[in-house]
């Protein structure tokens, strides 16, 4: 990144679910770095170290929706430099323990588990290769097969949302028929982008990935 100097600090979100694009590293920059990691919290190692705020909806990869994540630096979240509404504010709610409003119980006590089940499985760790291996079934059907095309470019694709169009306009309806009719839902594309996005958290398994790729197998043996 440039030089960033003159900015009190620097915000980027790492995953980019309606464009399916991710940051493929920790950016260095000489000014203090926030991040939006809601959408692929967990699903590699971070160095924190690099950051001085980042924070995560629970909704992909932690827990139900109704709780977020912070880490901060502490020296950093006074130094906002201008009065804040106090629920804005992380010094307030560092100061009353995370509990300055009613804390979200159930949500809470959800991601516990879901953090519990990620430590069982083998951590962060263990999620980053289960999701390189997702990734690397789709995507290389993706550019296998010739009635499809990946939207983002290579070097920026993300392992969390895969987006894809139809290499002819004319088939996008029938392939949403196809996955429907093998059970795979959700799989239309944002509007902002058209075509089809699968989305791969890390509770999703490889064996669901690859019931996907079979219907684009099949799909090429009936319209290619």
């Amino acid at each position: 990144m440039p030089s960033t100097s003159a900015a009190g600090a620097v915000h980027i979100t790492t995953n980019n679910t309606i464009f399916g694009t991710q940051y493929k590293g920790d950016p260095v920059i000489d000014t203090p770095l926030v991040a939006d990691m809601s959408s692929d919290i967990f699903s590699r190692p971070v160095d924190i170290e690099k950051y001085a705020c980042i924070y995560a909806g629970a909704q992909k990869n932690m827990g139900p929706a109704g709780t977020v994540l912070y880490i901060y630096d502490k020296e950093f979240a006074g130094k906002h430099g201008r009065e804040l509404p106090s629920y804005l504010d992380l010094a307030v709610h560092a100061s009353k323990d995370s509990m300055f409003n009613t804390p979200p119980v159930f949500a809470v006590y959800t991601s516990m588990l879901t953090l519990r089940w990620l430590q069982s499985e083998g951590g962060v760790a263990e999620m980053q290769k289960r999701n390189a291996a997702k990734a690397e079934l789709l995507y290389g059907e993706i550019d296998r097969n010739p009635l499809f095309n990946g939207f983002a470019q290579h070097n920026s694709r993300s392992v969390m949302n895969v987006t894809f169009t139809a290499a002819d306009d004319a088939h996008t309806p029938h392939f949403l028929d196809a996955c429907a009719a093998a059970q795979i839902n959700g799989i239309k594309g944002h509007r902002s982008v058209g075509g089809f996005r699968a989305s791969m958290y890390n509770a999703l398994p490889l064996s669901s990935v690859q019931v996907l790729v079979d219907v684009m197998q099949e799909f090429e043996r009936t319209h290619g």
